[in-house]
C-alpha cells in the first residue's frame, strides 16, 4: 500500500486535570500510532491531539512538553473549562485527518480496538462506534443508572447506542457534517447517530484507570443524561400534558362523586381534612414538577438564542 493511499489518522483526547495519567497516555498512544504506521494501516503524517479543557493543574505544561519532544503530538488549549462534550467537539473541529478517533485520557477504553476501527473504516464505514461488551468495571449503582438512562432514552425516541460513550472513529465527511451542529447544549452521543452515514460497531472490554481519579462525577453524569433527554425529545412536555389531563379526569370524577353524595345525603365518613390536604399536596407537587421540566426547556432556549460560542481556543501547539 502506498503512503498516499494510507489514511491520515487524528486521535483526539480531551483532558481535564490529567497530569497524573498523561505521561502513560502519551507513551501508550505514541506506541499505538507507530504500530499502526508500521502495519501500513495509517499514514506517517497521523497525529495525536490533546485538548486541555481549562485544567487547573499542570496538564497544559505536560502537553506543551510532549509537543516539544515529539512531532506527532499536538496541543489545543481552551480558554476555560467548558466540559467534556465541548472539549471533544473542539478537538474534532481543530484536528486534521481522513479519520478521527476520540478517546478519553484515562485509557480505560481499549486502544487495541482502534486497529479494528481503522479496518472497518477502510471497508467504507464513515462512523465506527466503540461499544462496551460488558460493564463489570462499573459499580452496581453506575450500571443501574446507565441502564435506566438508555431505557428512558429509548422510550423518548432518542437514537443512542447503548453502552457507547465517546470512543468512536469518524471520517472527515462525518466530522464536517457534525460541524454543522452548532447547538450550545451539544450531546455528541445523540448527535452522531443522527448523521445517518454508514456505520458499524466494534465491541471491546473497558479496563481500570491507569492513574489519577475520574473527573466525571455523579453530578456530571446526571447533567449529561438530562441534557441528552431534553435536547432530543419533547416527550417530558407531553408527559406533563398527559399527567395534567389524567389529574383533571380524576378531579372531575371526585367532584361528581362528592356532588352525588351531597344530593343523596350519602354517608361518606370523610370529615374534610384528608380530602382537602391530599389533593392539595398532589396538585402542588405536580405543578412544581411541571414548572421544573418546562423551566429546563426554557433555559435551553435561553442559552441557544444568545448565540454564544460553544468554546474558545486560547492556544494551539504543534504543526504550522
Amino acid at each position: 500500500m502506498s503512503t498516499k493511499s494510507m489514511p491520515v489518522l487524528a486521535i483526539v483526547i480531551p483532558c481535564y486535570n490529567e497530569e497524573a495519567v498523561l505521561p502513560v497516555t502519551s507513551r501508550t498512544m505514541s506506541s499505538k500510532l507507530d504500530s499502526l504506521v508500521e502495519r501500513g494501516l495509517i499514514s506517517p503524517d497521523s497525529r495525536i491531539y490533546f485538548v486541555d479543557d481549562g485544567s487547573t493543574d499542570a496538564t497544559w505544561a505536560c502537553i506543551a512538553q510532549m509537543v516539544a519532544s515529539d512531532r506527532k503530538f499536538r496541543g489545543i488549549k481552551l480558554a476555560r473549562n467548558y466540559g467534556h462534550q465541548y472539549a471533544l467537539y473542539a478537538g474534532l473541529m481543530n484536528a486534521d485527518g481522513d479519520a478521527m478517533v476520540s478517546i478519553d485520557a484515562d485509557l480505560q477504553d481499549d486502544i487495541n480496538a482502534v486497529d479494528t476501527m481503522i479496518e472497518r473504516f477502510a471497508e467504507g464505514n464513515e462512523i465506527v462506534f466503540g461499544v462496551r461488551d460488558d460493564r463489570h468495571t462499573d459499580g452496581k449503582f453506575k450500571r443501574w443508572t446507565a441502564a435506566l438512562h438508555y431505557w428512558v432514552a429509548a422510550r423518548f425516541g432518542i437514537k443512542t447506542i447503548p453502552n457507547h460513550a465517546d470512543f468512536r472513529l469518524m471520517s472527515r465527511k462525518a466530522v464536517a457534517m457534525l460541524g454543522k451542529y452548532r447547538e450550545n447544549n451539544i450531546y455528541l452521543r445523540g448527535v452522531v447517530p443522527l448523521l445517518g452515514l454508514k456505520s458499524c460497531k466494534v465491541f471491546y472490554s473497558r479496563g481500570e484507570r491507569y492513574a489519577g481519579e475520574s473527573k466525571y462525577t455523579l453530578r456530571d453524569m446526571l447533567g449529561l443524561s438530562v441534557r441528552g433527554l431534553t435536547s432530543f425529545s419533547i416527550t417530558p412536555l407531553r408527559a406533563i400534558a398527559l399527567c395534567g389531563f389524567t389529574v383533571f379526569l380524576i378531579s372531575l370524577g371526585l367532584s361528581g362523586w362528592a356532588l352525588w353524595a351531597k344530593i343523596t345525603n350519602m354517608e361518606t365518613g370523610i370529615e374534610g381534612w384528608a380530602s382537602t390536604v391530599i389533593p392539595m399536596y398532589l396538585l402542588g407537587g405536580l405543578q412544581l414538577l411541571a414548572i421544573g421540566v418546562v423551566g429546563e426547556y426554557v433555559g435551553k432556549m435561553y442559552m441557544e438564542v444568545k448565540k454564544r460560542p460553544m468554546y474558545q481556543v486560547e492556544e494551539i501547539l504543534g504543526g504550522d
